[in-house]
């Protein structure tokens, strides 16, 4: 056992970093006091090469044939050639009276620029103009690419423009709510500068969620919403590939989809409905109109006064409904078809978004098989009992027996994504089709991603008469969907489909803690806004 610091010890430590605060601060302080404070009495020659864009000049006024280059194409190939960009203003530091350092953001990346005083290039004037942009004002930039004998650190980009002009398209607030520098970095970057001595800025989640607008420009939410695009993009591409229609459904109903109280009601022209909680029984219909095959990209609700870090009272389904020949095993087929690819995809062309993601939030890749793993809900049960937890064989997993059960698959199997079929019929909606050897089960499955739920599907009930007793069981008033239960007296193919939340599924392929990190703007029980 390692012996405790002494009092002397602890009070030499508080005062190193003390030291190294204050040290840090007069410096920022001495560096502006320079710029701010240099007087000059005389006309710039270069006043045209900076200064804030007049109103007029942002009005679609003209058709200009400027050039500009992106922020993520600066590379060494440009050395030494004069390029326009525009990016905001992420990071500005004045070293003595001649030279001041401005970094520039275009969305996930950033470049270095340097402005250095100099007769006919920069002026004083100009330096001190560029020292005193405020943080996240949008800028333009002419200058000079040039490669710096040493690495950069603080920029995405391994180059640097010498600054010939600069102009502020649109000025930001001097005062932020926030800073997002402060809000890109990782909890681990924080805890490193604090056993160093100097404290650093943690911006929680709260603040985050009432500034998203400031939070979203971070390098990670850059890379988190532009990872969930591309899900969605091949979600689309692979089931329009294997021929299934894009359909709209309704998110106003007269009844409830799924059953229970979890529902957000309302007036409609002096009747009563509901916020759809899927889009469930109008793909079904769809199906019965014989479109084959359908999914569904659309907003679901769910009025559970769920505070957990999975849970929004609104998302984004992904829902997918088909004609089966025999079995329902045809349904995962697909399942397993489409996120194996999904993730390869996502793995392959989202390498910087994922670095960007991981750099604020440090996580493993996905591990997954090429050929799914399928078990069936008795053997995921039996695994759990031959580790020593109690399940009920015939209810359902909480979130601690779907994590453990997730940790044995990983251990047993070498896979975090895995298929788990045949679910007690009494734990699923009441369109689920029963086991044909045990009607105590259904044929039905639930999907996982890092021990936790991503999808659930099932084969559908496409007979009216047992519709009609599940519903009745199930303690929903037939009366509000026999639209949808009669859809099926006129002939109905065997069916199947499945749902997943899309903020749930790239909230675990990136292995983050709560699932607001991957909705645009959340709505949970405590927040309508922004």
């Amino acid at each position: 056992m390692e012996p405790e610091p002494s009092s002397q010890e602890i009070s030499k430590k508080a005062a190193k970093k003390e030291a190294a605060k204050a040290k840090k601060a007069a410096a920022k302080k001495d560096s502006a006091a320079t710029v701010s404070n240099i007087t000059i009495d005389v006309p710039d020659p270069l006043a045209e090469n900076y200064g804030d864009i007049p109103i007029e000049e942002l009005q679609s006024k003209t058709i200009a044939d400027r050039v500009w280059t992106t922020v993520g194409t600066l590379t060494d190939e440009l050395e030494g050639k004069n390029v326009l960009i525009r990016g905001r203003a992420q990071a500005i530091r004045a070293v003595g009276k001649k030279m001041a350092f401005f970094t520039v953001r275009e969305r996930i990346d950033t470049v270095q620029c340097v402005l250095t005083v100099a007769e006919g290039l920069v002026s004083p004037q100009m330096l001190k103009f560029a020292a005193g942009i405020s943080k996240e004002s949008f800028v333009d930039i002419e200058g000079l690419v040039s490669v710096p004998p040493s690495p950069i650190k603080g920029a995405s980009q391994q180059v640097e423009i010498q600054v010939r002009k600069i102009y502020v398209v649109n000025r930001a607030s001097n005062l932020l709510p926030m800073n997002v520098e402060d809000a890109a970095r990782s909890d681990v970057e924080i805890e490193k500068a604090s056993e160093a001595g100097e404290q650093l800025v943690r911006v929680n989640q709260d603040t985050r969620l009432n500034n998203r607008v400031l939070d979203l420009r971070t390098p990670a939410n850059q890379g988190i919403f532009r990872l969930e695009s591309q899900v969605l993009t091949f979600f689309q591409q692979f089931l329009l590939n294997e021929k299934f229609v894009q359909i709209c459904t309704p998110k106003l109903t007269a009844g409830t989809s799924e059953g229970g109280a979890a529902v957000f009601r309302l007036d409609y022209k002096k009747q009563p409905a509901c916020l759809a909680q899927s889009p469930q029984l109008h793909k079904q219909m769809a199906i019965c109109g014989d479109f084959g095959r359908v999914y569904v990209i659309g907003p679901v609700f769910r009025a559970e006064d769920s505070y957990t870090h999975r849970h929004l009272c609104e998302f984004t389904g992904l829902d997918v409904e088909m004609e089966i020949k025999q079995h329902y095993s045809e349904v995962m087929d697909i399942v397993d078809r489409l996120f194996v690819e999904m993730f390869d995809k996502l793995n392959e062309r989202c390498q910087k978004e994922l670095e960007a993601i991981g750099k604020q939030y440090p996580f493993t890749p996905l591990k997954y098989l090429r050929n799914t793993l399928r078990l069936t809900f008795e053997e995921g049960v039996q695994m759990l009992k031959d580790a020593g937890v109690e399940v009920d064989p015939l209810g359902d997993l909480n979130t601690e027996s779907e994590r453990t059960l997730g940790k044995l698959v990983l251990e047993k199997y070498g896979t975090e994504f895995y298929i788990l079929h045949r679910y007690p019929l009494a734990v699923r909606p009441f369109y689920t089709m029963p086991c044909p050897d045990n009607e105590a089960y259904s044929n039905s499955f639930d999907v996982f991603i890092r021990g936790e739920e991503i999808i659930s599907g099932a084969q559908r009930v496409h007979l009216p008469e047992l519709l009609e007793s599940r519903a009745t069981e199930c303690g929903i008033d037939v009366k509000t969907i026999s639209t949808y239960i009669d859809s099926f007296r006129y002939g109905a193919p065997l069916h199947g489909g499945f749902g997943v939340g899309l903020e749930r599924v790239v909230m675990l392929f990136c292995a983050l803690d709560n699932i607001r990190k991957t909705s645009l703007f959340p709505r949970d029980p405590r927040r309508l806004e922004p």
